[in-house]
């Protein structure tokens, strides 16, 4: 069973009974050792720390011209409750869970605080078994494309524009390139121009989405590589 679980995660873990912990709770380690420490609130500890760090490092890379308040802003909104619990629910996390039975009679499977520290602790578990690099690739695959849902909160579109508007006579176009998917659920697909070269292309639920996605990766392309 846990290996389904370790192949969504990209990641075998060598060491069984550290993945035990990382999925125990606190009311299962009570219950079942008499002894808090068999939880994974500490390994939880350690990986908040982890993937703090992980992502400050790519944001900080990925955007050269972001000030720190901004930065800030923008890895809160990545490593939020509600985006790792939506990242612990693709993986079907809760049904892996080790709950004590009250907990799990109340729904704790399902419980958002519950799925996002236990991906914390996952991460860490991962970062004890195999080093700083394994803890790091399930970060980079599974939290870190979440940056395109967080997109529209900010206006890459505003951004990109003022940065190419420091040269004169620059040309910035958006083309919408595909859509798919029902009507429910379209998926649109668009591309930015500059002086009519493709410089960044993105996808979203909507067109002004697609855009912004758009917008960001011409950002990173364009200004990514400036010290």
């Amino acid at each position: 069973m846990l290996s389904k679980l370790e192949a969504a995660l990209g990641y075998t873990y060598r060491n069984k009974d550290l993945v035990r912990t990382a999925l125990s709770h606190s009311s299962y380690a009570n219950e079942t050792y008499k002894d808090p420490l068999r939880s994974y609130e500490r390994l939880e500890f350690l990986g908040d720390s982890i993937l703090g760090f992980v992502t400050a490092d790519y944001l900080y890379h990925t955007f050269p011209t972001k000030l720190e308040g901004e930065l800030t802003r923008i890895r809160a909104e990545l490593v939020c409750e509600k985006n790792l619990a939506e990242v612990a629910e693709q993986l079907s996390l809760g049904q892996y869970l080790l709950l004590g039975n009250g907990e799990d009679q109340g729904g704790g499977r399902h419980r958002s605080g519950i799925l996002c520290d236990v991906m914390e602790s996952i991460i860490a578990a991962a970062y004890l078994d195999g080093g700083f690099e394994a803890a790091k690739g399930i970060v980079t695959r599974l939290i870190l494309p979440k940056l395109c849902q967080v997109v529209h909160t900010h206006d890459y579109k505003t951004e990109l524009q003022e940065l190419i508007q420091r040269k004169r006579d620059q040309v910035l176009t958006y083309e919408l390139v595909g859509e798919s998917g029902p009507d429910h659920n379209k998926q649109f697909s668009v591309r930015v121009l500059l002086n009519g070269e493709c410089v960044g292309e993105g996808s979203g639920t909507s067109k002004k989405r697609a855009e912004q996605s758009a917008a960001a990766q011409a950002i990173q392309k364009l200004f990514g590589e400036r010290k």
